[in-house]
């Protein structure tokens, strides 16, 4: 039996006036967890398109050798039939089938020509329990977590017959608690003789559950480094990532804080269609001028219900409180009513709300304020396109031009081009949702960048985030967040971890 189940030897992948993959070169073990980094846009997700055949042989050079034999996959199928399956960070399932239905969708057990739905039913609970979940079969996908979801698809996975697991930004997602659990499951898998490859940003995952690790930059193959044999730090795979040493996760600022920006008092709001379901909590919230303002708490703590409800109501029902801007009082009825106030709010999930994905970067930066290049009732085109292309130079978006299409662009441009459009708009107070989820740390340094500059031109910038240690790296003041409930306010000089995490666990009081 072959040492390597996996060898991609010199593949290079070119797109119309990009070179996507040049000379790349990757070699698998057979049973290891092998993880691949690189900053966004360096070919890692494009590598593995092309060894599940989403890029199909022919549409680019080199050699893919599985199991000691090359291959030629034509399709996914082809891919899947040799015991390839790749998991997207875009989950692909139907959420209105059944889990049952979505593990057995395309591979169907039937019987005389008709699906077989109890022996499908069966089956699938085996799968399951092998993922460690204990659902019934016939839940519907819409109705269980996220977490859960991306089970499904390994247990999906694991009906295919899999050899060789491929994940893209697997736990990008998830909660602690659920990216713990996944990767305790592909340890799991391990044992069972599964090779998995692993794309992913989270640098602390891929050292706790990496064999090895290869670095993609700049489509070319960098190196990959050994984690059983060498003492490999995540400032030594930052390196190799980014071409440089980053010393500072978080660039150093100065802060100059001025005068109050932004008043929230008792702001309560109610759950959208359970309207006897109180979601925040009588919240007070305060930010000023040149102030970055964080907000801690754990999933389902509030966090984008608060910031949604705000703008424009986004959110919610029955919301009451009061809103302030410079001292006034102002009405937030509406997405236009908080824009007009000078309120932006850059969601966490920029592909769904953020970002019209068919759409160039031209029309996406100006989509919030086509007013500002609107003449005698239509757009100025000409204007429209110098305001677009002056932001893909100054936040070094990395796109041909600014008739790009948005969604081809990666994780980091995208978020770069939600940016943009919010500063195009020049609000007083930026709400920033996960503004750097899913993005590798050389983008997330340029984020911190952004940040900061915003703050020093006088903007009152609020940034939700999962990550601890980022809030603790950008902010000058944190509030926490439990059950709907602000449970502590704390100084950047006063916060650490330890009591963050006490106010974010902190159960309200009878």
């Amino acid at each position: 039996m072959v040492a390597n189940i996996l060898e991609m030897r010199s593949i290079t992948k070119t797109f119309p006036g990009v070179k996507a993959l040049q000379e790349v070169s990757l070699s698998v073990e057979r049973g290891e967890v092998h993880a691949i980094c690189g900053e966004n846009g360096a070919g890692k997700s494009t590598l593995m398109k092309v060894l599940s055949g989403v890029y199909p042989h022919g549409s680019y050079d080199g050699e893919i050798v599985f199991e000691g034999d090359p291959v030629e996959f034509r399709d996914i199928r082809d891919s899947e039939k040799s015991g390839i399956v790749i998991i997207h960070q875009e989950l692909a399932l139907s959420p209105f089938l059944s889990i049952a239905e979505n593990i057995f969708l395309g591979n169907e057990i039937s019987r005389r020509g008709f699906i077989d739905w109890d022996k499908t039913n069966l089956e699938a609970a085996k799968l399951l329990a092998r993922v460690g979940l204990s659902d019934n079969p016939t839940t519907k996908v819409v109705d269980i977590g996220v977490g859960k979801q991306q089970l499904v698809e390994i247990a999906k996975a694991l009906s295919k017959e899999v050899k060789l697991l491929i994940l893209d930004e697997p736990t990008a997602a998830l909660n602690d608690e659920d990216s713990a659990h996944l990767l305790d499951l592909i340890r799991h898998l391990k044992e069972q003789g599964i090779t998995s490859i692993i794309i992913s940003h989270k640098l602390n995952e891929i050292k706790a559950i990496a064999d090895k690790v290869t670095i993609i930059r700049d489509g070319k193959t960098i190196e990959t480094l050994d984690m059983r044999k060498d003492e490999i730090s995540e400032n030594r795979i930052i390196k190799g990532m980014v071409g440089r040493d980053l010393e500072h996760r978080y660039p150093d600022r100065t802060p100059k804080i001025g005068d109050e920006v932004l008043r929230i008092e008792d702001w309560t709001v109610h759950h959208p269609t359970e309207h006897d379901r109180v979601v925040i909590h009588g919240a007070n919230i305060v930010a000023r001028a040149g102030e970055v303002v964080g907000i801690a708490g754990l999933m389902g703590a509030g966090r984008t219900e608060l910031a949604m409800s705000v703008f424009g109501r986004s959110y919610g029902s029955g919301i009451s409180g009061r809103v302030y801007m410079h001292g006034d009082e102002v009405k937030v009825r509406t997405v236009s009513d908080a824009i007009k106030a000078g309120i932006a709010y850059a969601t966490e999930d920029r592909k769904r709300y953020g970002l019209n994905l068919l759409e160039d970067v031209k029309r996406n930066v100006s989509a919030a304020s086509l007013d500002k290049l609107a003449r005698l009732g239509w757009v100025d085109g000409n204007q429209e396109h110098i305001v677009a292309n002056e932001y893909r130079t100054s936040m070094n978006i990395k796109a041909p031009s600014v008739e790009s299409i948005t969604g081809k662009l990666s994780g980091g441009n995208q978020q770069k081009v939600v940016l943009s459009k919010w500063m195009f708009a020049d609000p007083d107070v930026l709400i920033l949702d996960e503004p750097t989820r899913g993005i590798d740390v050389g983008a997330k340094y340029e984020i911190y960048t952004i940040i900061n500059k915003l703050a020093a031109e006088g903007k009152a910038i609020i940034v939700i985030s999962s990550e601890l240690p980022e809030l603790l790296g950008i902010s000058d003041r944190i509030y926490a967040l439990s059950e709907g409930h602000i449970t502590g306010e704390m100084s950047i000089a006063d916060a650490t971890p330890e009591a963050l995490m006490q106010y974010m666990t902190k159960e309200k009081e009878k």
